[in-house]
């Protein structure tokens, strides 16, 4: 859920997530309609699908236990090995590098020098796994902490060196803090995209208690060919089911 979203809008879904699926049993038993429904506006929507695909994988193959091994993980649907590790990692105390976008930065700037970082899947653990200590609890707690610390201290645009509990082995801060070489990523825009048609059209489904008449839809947005181009891509992606009725409704 926190792929690409803030934590202040994940929570509550989190939490109400958890409420109703407590295990991954729970929700494998459910529809996948309703895991699309609970994800509400998160976005990515897609995430949820397969979530319930991997909670369907858990109970069939790991009689309804998360696998602690990091292939078994990769093996689940949806799951990278950006995920794998972190479930390695914080949920069972493995000794794994665990590198998101904070973690490149603090691993760059500290060991390498750079401000920052391509992202690269093997440069990135050449860079962190040596900063973590033999014993797996405490590199899980290090791991913990690393991504804290480029969130809250190492950061991207106004890095607070001074509170910084490893400034004085810092490369970057040695060598001046030089300007990346990378280019700034573009900031992505939404609105009139079709990402946003898809969110429209998705919500609209994802708050009928009833299959839903194209005409709802058709309302949604004015521009035909770009709905079309939506609304296809959203029954593409199993997200929604037409019926032979010419009307529309989440996955069974």
């Amino acid at each position: 859920m926190l792929q690409q979203t803030p934590v202040s809008r994940v929570l509550p879904a989190y939490e109400a997530w958890l409420h109703r699926w407590p295990t991954p049993a729970a929700l494998a038993a459910d529809s996948r309609g309703e895991a699309v429904r609970m994800w509400g506006r998160l976005g990515y929507p897609r995430r949820a699908l397969r979530l319930h695909e991997s909670a369907v994988a858990i109970v069939e193959q790991h009689g309804g236990q998360v696998p602690p091994d990091v292939t078994d993980l990769l093996a689940l649907p949806g799951i990278g090995a950006y995920t794998a590790r972190a479930v390695a990692a914080f949920g069972f105390g493995q000794r794994q590098a665990v590198v998101d976008t904070n973690v490149r930065r603090v691993a760059g700037r500290l060991v390498a020098g750079e401000g920052r970082l391509t992202p690269s899947a093997a440069g990135d653990l050449a860079l962190v796994e040596p900063l973590l200590p033999e014993e797996p609890a405490t590199a899980a707690r290090l791991s913990v902490a690393l991504m804290e610390l480029g969130a809250l201290v190492c950061t991207a645009r106004s890095p607070l060196c001074p509170a910084c509990p490893v400034a004085a082995r810092c490369a970057w801060r040695r060598a001046g803090y030089p300007a990346p070489d990378v280019p700034p990523e573009p900031a992505q825009t939404y609105a009139g995209t079709d990402r946003q048609v898809r969110g429209l059209l998705l919500g609209v489904v994802r708050a009928a208690d009833r299959p839903v008449p194209a005409a709802a839809l058709d309302a949604v947005w004015s521009d035909d060919a770009q709905r079309i181009r939506a609304l296809e891509a959203l029954v593409t992606d199993g997200l929604i089911h037409p019926l032979q009725n010419g009307t529309y409704a989440l996955p069974f």
